[in-house]
């Protein structure tokens, strides 16, 4: 089983629509449920061009840095896994767009309700020195409630009704 584990360094935008004029890098389906979300223990399916991963993650506390831990899963072991889920999976309909200085921008259409983006970064001198471009929106890397396991127990976003 492939495994990794790393500090996960991000900053989370809302967004209006999938981005405009930048080179589109992926595409694909997500859908994720949450065994726990204090600390997060969440299952994830990727599906692209007609294949589909399954992925278990755990992540740790925090908003702009924390653990996270991954690790691959069987069809099998995915399918039970979600039997114990207390709320349907979150869809993402999902795209990694390159930006001008290099990083990568994933945006999401979550449920088909809003769009979500997130920028990760390699450290967290790299994650402040960021300067946002105009069309991401409102940052709400800070803010409580903005996590997708915050979203995946309420189906909302404070603010963002």
């Amino acid at each position: 089983t492939a495994e990794r584990e790393t500090m996960e360094i991000e900053r989370k935008f809302l967004l209006d629509g999938f981005p405009e004029g930048l080179p589109l890098l992926d595409e694909c389906v997500l859908e994720q449920g949450y065994l726990c979300t204090d600390p997060v223990v969440r299952i994830r399916s990727k599906e692209k061009n007609g294949s589909t991963t399954y992925r278990l993650c755990f992540k740790g506390e925090g908003r702009l840095v924390r653990q996270e831990t991954e690790m691959d899963l069987t069809a099998e072991q995915f399918s039970e896994l979600s039997n114990l889920l207390r709320a349907p999976m979150v869809r993402k309909d999902f795209r990694v767009y390159a930006l001008p200085d290099g990083e990568r921008l994933e945006c999401s259409l979550v449920d088909g309700a809003f769009f979500y983006a997130e920028v990760e970064f390699p450290t967290v001198e790299a994650a402040l020195a960021f300067t946002p471009p105009a069309f991401l929106g409102r940052e709400v890397t800070e803010e409580a409630g903005f996590s997708m396991s915050e979203y995946w127990k309420t189906r909302r976003f404070p603010g963002h009704d």
